[in-house]
């Protein structure tokens, strides 16, 4: 069985629901057989959001971890969607010798000595042995990628805010020692409450700095949409920026007429933009279920790498399993060609720019 962890309750449902249905799309290419029909692959959809939180819980992510777990028929676990949720289920599936794979998690400190705090992710392998691979660029790369940007806009003055997540204070960081780098100018950090009934004080306080650029390093679903319009309906005319945890329509809806001109970056290249199997792939999956949002595409190459390590092995062994999905090299996938290194980070390091026209995102530059 391959189950997969995500959002599916709350804003980030329109996402999620695009990840899933890709999963069972690749599923079903195979007619869920695998290994000449000696085994079925069945697939459970869980939720690691509550509808009381409208967004993902340690409590719930961590019933979903020891579910699979405890299930020795769980031979992939695919997730999570948000960085933190990882924190909580690696050490979980760790010790189980269960692979992990994400479509989406983009904290450096998950997988990459140096990149986060001193203890990671050595912290979170309990068992000495990586169990967590993902296919998406890290935000070391992102992060960088953004302040870069930001400057080739020709900003030189920067307000910088982050929503306290493991993911979104993690890519703040990042993007502020970048545009430190690249000579920007940082005239205010601060950290946002993301169930704040308003953030009128907080866009005063970003006016009397002066920054031409104000970047938010966070999700959509810690209000991100009133923090929008909060700092722009308090005066701020100049441009606004956030990572891949705001590319979704979901912060179209929220933030309404203040996203217009947002610019935000991604660890990759948008459905429209793939090539070969890519843009066969997109054309597929529009046909049957319509758009795409950034991670779809993501969730299909996590089924098709957890396919292909069960029909290399062909046998219920987790450990083998698990040592097949890190032993990928050379993957001729959606994605292009690329490989997972020792700590479970793709080869892949395409980034890309989109910005919010007339109501939708489009794309901008990689």
């Amino acid at each position: 069985m391959i189950v997969s962890s995500l959002p599916r309750t709350g804003s980030s449902k329109g996402q999620t629901d695009t990840i899933v249905n890709a999963i069972k799309q690749r599923i079903e290419e195979d007619k869920s057989q695998a290994c000449n029909g000696q085994f079925t692959i069945d697939y459970q959809d869980l939720d690691d959001a509550t509808a009381a939180a409208g967004k993902w819980t340690p409590e719930a992510e961590a019933a979903n971890a020891n579910k699979a777990a405890a299930d020795p028929d769980v031979m992939v676990y695919i997730g999570t969607f948000n960085s933190g949720a990882a924190k909580i289920s690696i050490p979980i599936l760790n010790t189980a010798n269960l692979v992990m794979i994400s479509p989406a998690n983009t904290y450096p400190g998950l997988t990459k000595p140096g990149k986060g705090e001193a203890n990671e992710p050595n912290v979170y392998y309990p068992s000495g042995k990586r169990n967590y691979a993902r296919v998406v660029p890290a935000d070391d790369l992102q992060g960088a990628a953004g302040a870069k940007w930001a400057k080739e806009l020709g900003v030189s003055k920067v307000f910088i805010l982050d929503d306290t997540e493991l993911y979104g204070k993690g890519i703040a960081d990042v993007f502020e020692k970048t545009a430190k780098d690249v000579g920007l100018n940082i005239v205010g950090r601060e950290s946002i409450d993301g169930k704040a009934a308003d953030y009128r004080a907080l866009a005063a306080k970003i006016l009397d700095a002066a920054p031409e650029l104000v970047y938010y390093g966070g999700i959509t679903q810690n209000n991100a949409g009133q923090l929008w319009k909060d700092v722009k309906g308090e005066g701020f005319t100049g441009k606004m920026m956030g990572p891949d945890g705001i590319q979704e329509t979901a912060f179209i809806e929220a933030a309404g007429d203040a996203a217009e001109g947002t610019y935000s970056t991604f660890g990759g290249l948008p459905g429209e933009k793939l090539e070969g199997k890519g843009a066969d792939w997109y054309k597929n999956y529009t046909a049957k279920f319509g758009s795409v949002e950034p991670y779809t595409v993501y969730g299909y190459e996590s089924a098709n790498v957890a396919l292909a390590a069960i029909n290399k092995v062909c046998k219920k062994d987790r450990a083998a399993i698990l040592d097949a999905v890190f032993a990928t090299k050379d993957f001729d996938g959606v994605l292009g060609n690329w490989s997972f290194d020792a700590n479970g980070d793709t080869s892949l390091t395409a980034m890309s720019g989109s910005q919010v026209k007339s109501g939708k995102w489009g794309y901008s530059l990689h």
